[in-house]
């Protein structure tokens, strides 16, 4: 949906549908970003995208080794993608990946997530992937407001000065 100069965004809706590291953040640093510019920002979590709210594995994240083609090495040059298939590589990309973000003060998930919701956001699980995971909500982050159908999901998410984001 293209927006006119007159037009401004008022309210954002992230969809976060993969559970690596990186996928996972670039959800939260929108959603940061939207309320820190004083816009509501609603995350919904979906299939693996779950890993993010569910408890025991939110600060666990790993980043995909397989199948990223931007993936880097520390020389700058693209790690081959084989190399992802090795024993214990995916593990020390991720470790790296961690350390960087430390080195930016970028906060784990939940104190992300703490960050986000109290400047407002709001943050749903799909019902969909709630239920195919046999999920409980006390699997599930405080941080959680509600398990949504993705109906709900569009309502919440619909409105004038509204854009859904798709990470």
């Amino acid at each position: 949906m293209e927006k006119n100069n007159n037009e401004s965004i008022k309210k954002v809706s992230i969809i976060c549908a993969k559970g690596s590291l990186e996928d996972v953040y670039a959800a939260l640093v929108l959603a940061n970003g939207a309320v820190m510019e004083g816009k509501e920002a609603r995350l919904f979590f979906t299939f693996f995208g779950m890993d993010a709210i569910i408890k025991k594995r939110m600060n666990k994240l790993h980043t995909a080794t397989v199948g990223n083609p931007a993936l880097r090495m520390p020389n700058g040059s693209r790690m081959p993608k084989l190399l992802g298939l090795i024993p214990g590589v995916q593990s020390m990309v991720s470790k790296m990946m961690k350390k960087e973000m430390d080195k930016l003060d970028v906060p784990p998930v939940d104190e992300f997530l703490d960050m986000i919701t109290a400047g407002g956001g709001e943050v749903y699980a799909c019902k969909l992937a709630f239920d195919m995971f046999k999920l409980k909500k006390e699997d599930l982050s405080e941080h959680v407001s509600g398990i949504l159908t993705v109906g709900e999901f569009y309502e919440k998410a619909g409105g004038e000065g509204s854009q859904i984001i798709f990470t």
